[in-house]
């Protein structure tokens, strides 16, 4: 597994290969599988991620009542027109919030890279392929460039909130699905690592304080704030604004800032938002439920 953009990105140009090859081929002869194996698992992964939005069921909801058919009322008010953000935009916000209601209410997701930011990729990737017809080859493709990221960021950092808080998982993810959406625009390594950096630099910090321990609230809602990130972040990129700290680096802070971060806000539901008298009334009533 690489544990940098730079190096991904040294070969590209080195070599002519582009970045999603690197990334496969590197896969490959990790996991000692050949190329068009790997193609097909990870074309069987982009087809689950198309089963969980095309699934949703507004009237489903979780079983702490907590989530559920909130996607529903987000489809109903940007087809009223009301909403000021466009099609697209509001396409994925409702897609983010889809995938992430199904993990909440137990249905099938692609952990990308964390069940708890399932919806952020997805949500990115399926709205990129509505708009522009790009065929699922294509999509796969752009699936190996932000695992390339994720990868990197497991190696420098980590993709694991009870270790780095929500940086590591809706940062990451958001990271992941920005560098996906710049190659899908035709950028190059160099323009994929800066997408990459400039949605992480957004999310730095981010704690992990989930309300009653159950990956719900504010989970949800974060893969929207997620995906618009790297959304934004893919499109500073292509407008040709740069990150003045380099990907590797931003991922390298991360880390830094994972490890000075309090226990209380890393997946233990004891700080934040968890916290707060309505959080520690919900987890409450849990308990009564149990």
């Amino acid at each position: 597994m690489y544990d940098s953009i730079e190096e991904i990105c040294l070969k590209e140009e080195q070599l002519g290969i582009p970045f999603w090859k690197l990334v496969q081929k590197d896969d490959c002869n990790e996991r000692a599988v050949s190329e068009d194996d790997a193609f097909k698992e990870m074309l069987s992964m982009y087809s689950a991620m198309k089963d969980s939005d095309a699934g949703y069921d507004k009237k489903q909801k979780s079983n702490s009542g907590l989530v559920g058919g909130e996607a529903a009322k987000l489809h109903e008010y940007i087809a009223s027109g009301k909403s000021t953000v466009g099609d697209f935009v509001g396409l994925v916000m409702e897609k983010a919030l889809k995938i992430a209601e199904n993990n909440a209410c137990m249905k099938r997701i692609v952990a990308a890279p964390t069940a708890g930011s399932c919806g952020v990729v997805p949500a990115v990737f399926l709205s990129l392929q509505e708009k522009y017809g790009y065929s699922d080859e294509k999509m796969v493709e752009a699936l190996y460039v932000a695992a390339g990221v994720g990868g990197v960021i497991a190696c420098r950092a980590s993709l694991a909130g009870a270790e780095g808080g929500c940086q590591a998982e809706i940062g990451a993810a958001s990271s992941m699905a920005a560098a996906g959406m710049v190659y899908l625009l035709g950028g190059n390594g160099r323009q994929i690592g800066n997408g990459a950096a400039l949605a992480l630099k957004n999310l730095l910090g981010l704690a992990c304080d989930p309300v009653a321990g159950l990956v719900e609230v504010p989970c949800v809602k974060r893969n929207v704030c997620g995906a618009v990130n790297a959304v934004t972040s893919a499109e500073l990129t292509m407008a040709g604004i740069e990150s003045r700290i380099p990907s590797d680096e931003v991922f390298d802070a991360m880390n830094l800032i994972g490890k000075s971060m309090s226990p209380t806000i890393k997946e233990t539901g004891l700080g934040g938002l968890a916290a707060t008298p309505t959080g520690v009334t919900i987890k409450e009533k849990m308990e009564d439920r149990a």
